[in-house]
């Protein structure tokens, strides 16, 4: 992997950090939205990363719409 690709990525991760605690100190009772998909994983570890060696300073929604596991 060359080292632009893996700056670019550090960067990317960075300033999604970045926003992640923007918005936990701009807005009065955030939620994170957890649907258990690739997605949500990659945020729920941003949000981790942004927030270590402490806790998230707001909880995780999923809601259940029996979409993906109908039993």
């Amino acid at each position: 992997m060359s080292t632009y690709r893996l700056t670019h990525l550090r960067q990317l991760e960075a300033e999604s950090i970045h926003i992640i605690r923007e918005v936990a100190a701009e807005f009065e009772r955030p939620v994170m939205l957890y649907s258990v998909g690739k997605d949500s994983a990659v945020m729920l570890r941003l949000a981790q990363k942004a927030f270590r060696p402490g806790t998230l300073p707001f909880p995780l929604l999923h809601v259940d719409t029996t979409f993906k596991f109908s039993d």
